[in-house]
């Protein structure tokens, strides 16, 4: 058992500043530290520091929740889309808002959200969890997010105008472009929420690692915490889902990031992966905003973009591995 040197903490530090300064001078306009105008201190106050801590937000949620998921799952590619949670919300998000029941920064949304991602998960329970094979639950959480993502499309090709289209599509593509405060007060009670009930059941995510014989003889009540630890993950899924949209892959590799920094401990795998979420969206924020033009490139997309390469060198990585 490995813990991460001081010199990969000193690592991690300098790049989390380093990057937080580049993302917060990103911009048309260019700040000047030592002495800003009243139009700079707006364009900080407003624009720029509500979006980093929104990534930081977004990030720190899908990485605990794609950990939380390769632990529970007992599989190192699981990620939060991989169970129908970021689907069902988008689904229901998208599906309020077509039917004209609630605005775009309502605080109800999170509920909307929130409500969406249990019925999924209530669907995943129903169709797989009586036979406890995780295999199941993968793939009924695939078939969920394949059934919502074609409900999501239907909605958005019925769209009463070229403008709503543009918008909802937004919570498929996920981006953080245009967001204030009242996006990050959106996400920050479904974090707070998600890693309160997490710390909850930090010692039955440990003792997954064992088999499910050994964890049951262990005295927890493995149903019931581990229904608990889904709905960490909707909470957190949720929140991000109606702040920024669907981003992929951030779940899937920040606990990776951090087992190839030589941590391997389930616990400090978990907590550590929401820094190493934090880093990956900050990363992909800064890039979209780099490479974009009059438009910016949703974040979803660079997400993908980059996530894929990598995670079929993790597939090829771990095929490696089985065959020595």
């Amino acid at each position: 058992m490995t813990r991460l040197p001081d010199s990969r903490w000193l690592m991690l530090a300098f790049s989390f500043i380093l990057l937080s300064v580049w993302h917060l001078s990103q911009g048309p306009v260019t700040l000047q530290v030592t002495e800003l105008s009243q139009l700079q201190k707006t364009i900080l106050l407003d624009i720029r520091l509500p979006r980093w801590l929104l990534v930081i937000g977004n990030g720190m949620a899908l990485g605990l929740a794609g950990a939380t998921l390769q632990l529970l799952l007992r599989n190192p590619l699981a990620e939060p889309g991989l169970i129908g949670v970021s689907s069902m919300s988008a689904l229901t998000t998208v599906a309020v808002l077509y039917f004209g029941m609630l605005g775009m920064s309502s605080f109800l949304l999170p509920l909307v959200a929130l409500a969406g991602g249990l019925l999924g998960l209530l669907v995943i329970l129903l169709l797989a969890w009586r036979q406890h094979d995780v295999y199941r639950v993968i793939l009924a959480g695939v078939a969920v997010s394949s059934l919502a993502a074609a409900l999501m499309g239907l909605i958005l090709y019925l769209a009463p105008n070229p403008f709503a289209f543009q918008e909802w599509s937004l919570w498929t593509l996920g981006t953080l472009a245009n967001r204030s405060w009242s996006h990050l007060l959106l996400l920050l009670p479904c974090l707070v929420l998600g890693v309160a009930l997490l710390a909850s059941a930090r010692h039955l995510l440990t003792a997954l690692t064992l088999s499910e014989q050994t964890v049951a003889t262990l005295g927890f009540k493995l149903v019931s915490q581990r229904n608990m630890i889904l709905l960490a993950v909707a909470v957190l899924v949720a929140g991000s889902v109606v702040s920024a949209g669907i981003i992929g892959f951030i779940g899937l590799l920040a606990p990776h990031c951090i087992r190839l920094l030589g941590e391997q401990h389930p616990q400090r795998v978990l907590w550590l992966s929401a820094p190493a979420g934090a880093l990956l969206l900050l990363s992909m924020d800064i890039i979209t905003r780099v490479i974009s033009g009059p438009r910016e490139l949703p974040v979803g997309i660079v997400a993908a973009l980059v996530g894929a390469p990598l995670l079929i060198a993790l597939l090829m990585r771990q095929y490696r591995q089985q065959v020595i």
